[in-house]
């Protein structure tokens, strides 16, 4: 059964709990591969890694409150073809939050203007690619009209909060992942399997709207 949330997020208590102590490597771990576990962590790799911000943005849509995703084209260096958050690697000397609203704009036209930045969650290191992760979180008053970048971004998914909160939605399954048998966590959405570091992060930010929701 889902759990219920409001149709509108009380933001400011979200940005009040993206303030303070934050779930981090054990909510992200619900939805590491198997084979994943072990691997280094964020804190052991932070001087060395290479950097990247994504955007996690919150609006209204139809029944409540929406995440956007983007499924990834075949044309882009990593991850081809996954669903991750809008985002893309930090410039030199860049922010955090100036390379996730960058990014967001470069691939959806989502104007900086109309996100208000809440805060940001746990970063999050991605052995394959060695990028460290850095999600913010934004929201916006209205649904903003997306506009694909066709190189980079293959299909725009829109996600209501509720459908994810729910929790016949995440399931497992066994991938051959690098010569291995693994077991991938994913929520499904409409045919889409969202795994990985995009399902690590939608996992803790999940944690933290159900805590709103009691």
């Amino acid at each position: 059964m889902a759990k219920k949330i409001p149709l509108e997020l009380d933001l400011s208590h979200l940005e009040r709990r993206l303030q303070g102590p934050k779930p981090g490597l054990q909510s992200q771990l619900k939805m590491v591969p198997d084979h994943r576990r072990h691997d280094r962590t964020f804190e052991e790799v932070r001087e060395t890694c290479l950097r990247a911000a994504v955007l996690v943005l919150v609006y209204p849509g139809e029944g409540g409150p929406h995440l956007v995703l983007t499924q990834r084209t075949t044309q882009v260096v990593h991850h081809q073809a996954q669903i991750s958050f809008p985002g893309g690697q930090m410039d030199e000397g860049e922010s955090t939050v100036h390379a996730a609203l960058r990014e967001a704009a470069e691939e959806l036209n989502i104007t900086p203007a109309e996100v208000r930045i809440l805060g940001e969650l746990t970063p999050l290191y991605v052995p394959p690619s060695n990028y460290c992760i850095y999600p913010i979180v934004g929201a916006a008053e209205q649904r903003p009209e997306f506009r694909p970048a066709p190189r980079e971004v293959a299909e725009v998914i829109e996600v209501p909060l509720a459908h994810l909160l729910d929790a016949t939605n995440v399931r497992r399954e066994k991938w051959p992942l690098r010569g291995m048998n693994v077991t991938v966590p994913y929520y499904f959405y409409r045919g889409h399997k969202i795994w990985g570091a995009t399902a690590m992060i939608l996992a803790e930010f999940l944690d933290l709207i159900s805590f709103l929701a009691k």
